[in-house]
C-alpha cells in the first residue's frame, strides 16, 4: 500500500507542474459576458444569427426548433425567420451541407455545435463560452491559408470566417521578439489587428453580436439550464426554512425533557 501511494505522488509530482503550462499555452481566452444568459432578447438573436450564418455548414443534431418555445419564439416566428433548412418545427437542426463535400473543401466535416459550448472548456484557461467568444473575436485575413483565415485562438483553422461581413476584414501584425527560453532564437507576439475593409456592424456591434451567439450555443447545449437553477434555488430555501422549522421544534420538544 505503501509503494502504490509513493508511486502516486512521484507521478502526481510529474504531472502536476506541467499541467498550468499546458493550460496557459496560447492565446488568452477573453470572458463572456454570462449576463447574456439571462437575457431573452440576447439569446434570440443568437438564435437567427446561428441559423444564419453557422447552420449553412454546421448542424445541431439534437436540437428541435421547437424548443426556441424555451426562449420567447412562437411557432410562426420560427417559420419565418429561421426555418431554412427544413419545412416542419418540429424537426432537429440539420444542415444540407453534404459531409462528403465538406470534407472536400474544408479538409474535414465541420462538427456538430449542439454541445460546442460544453465541450471546449479548458483548465486554467476558461469555459467553452469563454473559447467561442474569444474564437469568433481573433479571425484574420492570411493569404498562405487555403481558406484566406486564420484564427489566433485557433491557429491554422480550416473554417472561414462566415462573420466576415458583419466584421470586416482584419489583418494580424506580429512583432520579433527574443525568445527567453532559448538563446539565440526568436517568437513572433501577436501586437495587433488591422483593419481592411470595414464590416457592418462596428466593433462594439459586432462584440455584442458574438456575445449574443455564444449565449445560444451555451443555452442550446443544455436548454433546460435555467429552470434547473430555478428549480436548485427553490430547493435549497426549502431546505434551509425546514432547518430552522425543525430547530425550533427539537428546542420546544426537549425543553421540558431533563
Amino acid at each position: 500500500m505503501k509503494k502504490l501511494l509513493l508511486s502516486l505522488l512521484v507521478v502526481l509530482g510529474f504531472v502536476l507542474p506541467l499541467a498550468p503550462a499546458s493550460a496557459n499555452e496560447g492565446y488568452p481566452w477573453d470572458p463572456f459576458p454570462r449576463t447574456k444568459m439571462t437575457d431573452t432578447a440576447a439569446l434570440q438573436n443568437g438564435a437567427r444569427i446561428f441559423t444564419n450564418y453557422c447552420l449553412s455548414c454546421h448542424s445541431a443534431t439534437y436540437m428541435r426548433y421547437n424548443r426556441l418555445h424555451d426562449i420567447g419564439l412562437s411557432d410562426d416566428e420560427i417559420r419565418k425567420n429561421l426555418l431554412f433548412a427544413t419545412d416542419k418545427v418540429g424537426d432537429t437542426m440539420k444542415t444540407s451541407l453534404d459531409p462528403r463535400q465538406a470534407k472536400d473543401w474544408f479538409g474535414a466535416a465541420p462538427p456538430d455545435l449542439s454541445v460546442i459550448a460544453r465541450s471546449r472548456a479548458e483548465v486554467g484557461k476558461g469555459s467553452g463560452a469563454d473559447y467561442l467568444y474569444t474564437l469568433w473575436r481573433t479571425f484574420y485575413r492570411d493569404d498562405a491559408k487555403p481558406t484566406g483565415w486564420n484564427n489566433l485562438a485557433f491557429p491554422d483553422i480550416a473554417m472561414p470566417h462566415a462573420l466576415w461581413q458583419l466584421q470586416g476584414e482584419r489583418r494580424a501584425k506580429f512583432v520579433e521578439v527574443k525568445d527567453p527560453h532559448a538563446e539565440g532564437r526568436t517568437t513572433h507576439r501577436f501586437a495587433g489587428f488591422e483593419q481592411i475593409t470595414p464590416g457592418t456592424l462596428d466593433e462594439r456591434q459586432y462584440d455584442e453580436a458574438v456575445g449574443d451567439l455564444v449565449a445560444y450555443l451555451q443555452w442550446m447545449g443544455e436548454p433546460a439550464q435555467g429552470t434547473r437553477v430555478r428549480i436548485g434555488v427553490g430547493v435549497l430555501v426549502f431546505l434551509g426554512l425546514l432547518v430552522v422549522i425543525t430547530w425550533r421544534l427539537s428546542s420546544a420538544y426537549w425543553r421540558n425533557v431533563h
